[in-house]
């Protein structure tokens, strides 16, 4: 696959650095632990189809010391035993603000409510952020096409 163009978030001036400012808030001051963070960008990358990003986010998991098994069921979550409660939720939490059109009650209460009980009002603004970002990052890639990005160790 080939780009586009150059990803917009890199030609216009402020934009990468704006969105990685909104990310790393999100990491910083939102208690939501790291990992789960990377699940629900990678989550939110699969059901966009965004490559780049989907390949990066595995990574970094990997890098984290998720295991294949984890990593492996992270698309059919809800059929498998290897999340906890609070991964559980945020997943869902991420399925549905994902999938704004595919139902008329979006994010429905009863997702908002186990949300709820795992996180707090500041983790719960720190979730529903970094999904936003994520979705902002999945549609700028798709759009433009961009690649995963090609890591020497996977050079042939």
């Amino acid at each position: 696959m080939q780009a586009r163009m150059k990803s917009p978030a890199v030609t216009l001036p402020g934009v990468l650095q704006a969105a990685q400012s909104i990310g790393a808030a999100t990491a910083k001051a939102g208690g939501v632990p790291v990992k789960t963070l990377t699940l629900v960008d990678l989550r939110a990358s699969q059901i966009n189809g965004c490559s780049l990003c989907v390949d990066m986010h595995a990574r970094e998991l990997k890098e984290m010391g998720e295991t294949d098994e984890r990593l492996f069921a992270v698309a059919a979550w809800h059929e498998t035993p290897y999340f906890d409660d609070a991964e559980r939720a945020a997943l869902a939490l991420t399925e549905a603000a994902t999938r704004l059109s595919d139902r008329s009650d979006v994010v429905s209460d009863e997702i908002w409510r186990e949300a709820a009980r795992h996180y707090d009002e500041r983790a719960l603004g720190a979730l529903v952020v970094r999904i936003a970002v994520i979705n902002f990052w999945n549609r700028v890639n798709v759009t433009t096409r961009q690649p995963p990005i090609k890591r020497h160790a996977d050079r042939a």
